[in-house]
Order: structure tokens, then C-alpha cells, then sequence
């Protein structure tokens, strides 16, 4: 049974005893527990003296060591509740435990939902560390008029993934919530050829089979069709669909989008077939394997950037009204494909770098101007590097995008739930805290409203259809 915090945290769904469970989350370990003994978070602690929560925590009982260091870990085992007024205090163990495959960073249950599920728990609201102060007048203010948009997203689970899928997640109510607009839905071309390495790097593993990744492309268009329908989410799919999301009061709405075009195998009129049947209008041309479209940033190159196929597709994109997406390419590609386009161009989700390391999906100030030379927006990701992951840090980081393009061409690529490391803005709840520290790091509203949305607006209205 894939176990989830919020049903420690609600009480409903936990699994009986002697069940074999699996759940992703954080170890917690001091210098006096004895090996073999940890303890499991919904998230990493910040510090040895910070007490984990008894509701939220599981104890881990191993056959031999304990894991070394936070995780993030996927801990399989046997389930044990524990009877009410258990000496130790806590309530729940896992027996005979085991570390399975890396598991994607958490948090998995944000501390709204603890705090949440309090009457029904116990819980102390002050317990733990402190929570930041509540976002000001003037930042939900500045939410409401900036209609912010998410130009990388896989909200609610949306990747199919190679094996049994999860369930999908909500979305359009922590958008509501949060008052995040649009987001850029991606589904993603080439997971059933791409694994996680020991260093947890994302890397291509197999070539494919002829029509394998066209009939995974299917069924990942098919699941995110899923998660709109069922989410009462709209769909931008033209100029009338962008005036709609951008008017007052509008409810959450997508871009329908593909991480990579690995499915065209070659064929251009598969992307006039996607824009029919699925709506697509966002298109990321790679991303972890080198494909007939170009060169990745996390691979050696095979040629020299763009090819010729990857060149008719971007002239393609713009015919049509589909956003081109060079997240992923290397710097020869982009060069080529801001030459060939027509339409200004998006890099969805990076980072700023003087000096990338090799195979390093940052960027640096030359690459990213060249996105903004054809008008178009670098989405900074939430991913910090060294930095730890608060709001303030992401402001800092999008300051620094900003000093090297200008304010025109900065906006937020989240890259929501397809990160492996733990972001700095990881719930659209948060979009306000996000506006706040925007303000806080010397934005102006005007300034702060291009970057949360106006920006990624200003793209779509230039490519979308008529």
C-alpha cells in the first residue's frame, strides 16, 4: 500500500496492522539513537532540536543501519500503530524497514495541512518552528491584478509514469487558493526511456522502440485530459481562451503542454495532430534525451545544436500558435532556433549561472539572452543550489534573471512536483508569500505583476491563434 501523510494527518485511509506500506519522506536521526532506529518525516527537519511532531511521524525499525542522511527515501515495511499513551509518545512504527528506490523531494504535507487536521489531532499551531508572518494587503492585492502564471508545471500528478501511476492530485483548488492564474500543464515524452542515477541525475538509459514514444505521448495527453476535465480546469487554447483566463474573477485555466517532442520520431504532421486532439499549444522541443529535434543540456552533443527537422518544427509551432519551449537545449540550439522563429521564444524553467558545470541545466547570462532577444521569457525554477530554499532566496535568484535580461523577460517556472530536489516555492497556495517577497526584495507592483504573470501573457497573446 503506497501510504500518504494526510492520512496520518486526517486519520482516514491508514492501513491495518501488519500491512505492507510504502512512503516517501525525510529520516531523522541525532547521535543517540541506537542503529537500526530512525525516525520518518513528512519533511527534513531544520534542525537536531527541532522536536517532530508525534501525529506526523513514524518510527523506523531496520534490520540493520539506519539511511545516512535526510533522504529524500522511499521506506517500505510492515505497519505497526501504536496503543494510545505508548510511553515513547509516538504512534506510529514501520517494522522490518527497508530503504527502497530514491523518492522525489517533499515536503509531502505542507504545514497548512497539519495545521489543518489540528482538531482532530491535537496538534499545537505553535508548535515547532515558526511559521512565516501571513502575505500582506498589498501582496494578495497585488495577486489579484497580476493574474500569475506558471510557464512549467506538472501539478497534480500529471507524468505518467513508467510504472502503475498514482492518483491525480488536486489542482485547480490550490490555484483558486493561491490565486495562481494559468499554469503550463506538461505531460512528459520520454519517461519510459529515462531513469534517476545513484547521484540522482535524470538520464536517458535505452533507445526506443519504433511508435513507443508516440503511444506514451497518448496516454500522457490522455491523463492530463483526465486531471482538466475532472478539475473543471480551461483550456487557453486561443486568443478568445487568453482574454478569457486574464478577465477579472477568471478561474484557474491551462496551456496544454508537452515536455519534449521525442513522440514526433521525426514526423512533422504529428504536431498538427497534437494541436487538434490535444490542444497543445506549449511545446518544450527536448528534454532528457538527445532526440531528432537536438542537443540536451545533460548529455554530450550528437548535433551541434538544432537540427533541420528541429528548425521546420519550431517554423511549424509558430504557423500553428504553439509556444516554443528551449528548456533543456544547449546553447547551440538555442542560438539557432532564436534565429529561425519568428515568435518570441521560452526557456520555462532554469537557472542563472556565470559558470554552469558541465552537463548543469543553469544557464548562463549569453544563453538566456538569447531567449530574451526574440521577446520572450526565462522561467526561474525554485531549485537554489546552495541556497536554502525559502521564498526570499527565489526572489533573490529571479533579482538576479531580471539584472542579466531585463524585467521583461523574467517569470516563474515552477517545474511543480518534477523536481528532485525540494523546491523553494512548491504549492500555488504560496503564491502570495511569492508576491510578498518580490515586494520585499524591491520590485515594484508594476514590476512584481510582470514577473508573477504579465510577462508569460504577453508571450501568448504574440503566439497563440486567432
Amino acid at each position: 500500500m503506497q501510504l500518504a501523510w494526510t492520512a496520518l494527518a486526517t486519520g482516514h485511509g491508514l492501513p491495518t496492522a501488519g500491512e505492507m506500506v510504502e512512503i516517501d519522506g525525510a529520516a531523522f536521526t541525532v547521535e543517540a539513537m541506537p542503529p537500526g532506529y530512525a525516525l520518518l518525516l513528512p519533511e527534513a527537519a531544520c534542525c537536531a532540536g527541532c522536536r517532530p511532531e508525534p501525529a506526523t511521524t513514524i518510527e523506523l525499525l531496520f534490520a540493520g543501519a539506519a539511511p545516512h542522511g535526510p533522504g529524500p527515501h522511499r521506506i517500505a515495511g510492515t505497519w505497526q500503530p501504536l496503543p494510545a499513551g505508548d510511553p515513547t509518545g509516538w504512534r506510529w512504527q514501520i517494522r522490518d524497514a527497508r530503504v527502497q528506490a530514491s523518492a522525489a523531494a517533499g515536503p509531502w504535507l505542507r504545514r497548512r495541512a497539519l495545521l489543518g487536521a489540528a482538531p482532530l489531532l491535537g496538534v499545537a499551531a505553535t508548535s515547532g518552528c515558526a511559521e512565516p508572518a501571513p502575505p500582506s494587503a498589498a501582496a494578495r492585492a497585488l495577486v489579484a491584478e497580476a493574474a500569475p502564471m506558471d510557464l512549467h508545471s506538472h501539478a497534480g500528478r500529471v507524468i505518467l509514469p513508467r510504472g502503475t501511476p498514482r492518483p491525480l492530485e488536486p489542482v485547480g483548488a490550490p490555484m483558486r487558493e493561491g490565486g495562481m492564474r494559468l499554469i503550463a500543464l506538461a505531460m512528459v515524452a520520454d519517461t519510459p526511456t529515462s531513469t534517476i542515477t545513484a547521484d540522482r541525475r535524470i538520464e536517458a538509459y535505452r533507445d526506443p522502440s519504433p511508435g513507443e514514444l508516440y503511444a506514451h505521448a497518448q496516454a500522457a495527453f490522455a491523463r492530463l485530459g483526465s486531471l482538466v476535465s475532472t478539475q473543471c480546469l480551461a483550456v487557453v487554447a486561443d486568443q478568445a481562451g487568453l482574454r478569457a483566463a486574464l478577465a477579472p474573477g477568471a478561474g484557474p485555466s491551462v496551456v496544454v503542454a508537452s515536455e519534449g517532442a521525442d513522440w514526433l520520431e521525426g514526423r512533422l504532421e504529428r504536431l498538427e495532430e497534437a494541436c487538434r486532439l490535444h490542444r497543445l499549444r506549449h511545446l518544450q522541443l527536448v528534454h532528457y534525451r538527445v532526440n531528432e529535434l537536438g542537443d540536451i543540456q545533460t548529455a554530450a552533443p550528437v548535433h551541434e545544436g538544432l537540427t533541420d527537422f528541429g528548425a521546420a518544427v519550431v517554423r511549424d509551432c509558430n504557423r500553428r500558435g504553439v509556444v516554443v519551449d528551449v528548456a533543456h537545449g544547449t546553447f547551440w540550439l538555442v542560438r539557432r532556433a532564436a534565429a529561425v522563429t519568428t515568435r518570441p521564444l521560452v526557456l520555462s524553467h532554469t537557472g542563472l549561472s556565470g559558470r554552469p558545470s558541465l552537463h548543469s541545466r543553469w544557464v548562463t547570462p549569453e544563453h538566456a539572452r538569447l531567449v530574451a532577444g526574440t521577446g520572450g521569457v526565462i522561467g526561474v525554477w525554485p531549485l537554489l543550489g546552495s541556497e536554502a530554499p525559502t521564498l526570499g532566496n527565489y526572489a533573490l535568484a529571479i533579482a538576479r534573471m531580471v539584472d542579466a535580461v531585463g524585467i521583461d523577460h523574467v517569470g516563474i517556472g515552477s517545474d511543480m512536483l518534477g523536481l528532485l530536489g525540494t523546491p523553494a516555492f512548491g504549492d500555488y497556495r504560496e503564491t502570495p508569500a511569492l508576491a510578498e517577497a518580490l515586494l520585499a526584495r524591491g520590485f515594484s507592483s508594476g514590476e512584481a505583476a510582470k514577473i508573477l504573470g504579465g510577462n508569460y501573457a504577453r508571450v501568448l497573446a504574440a503566439v497563440l491563434p486567432a
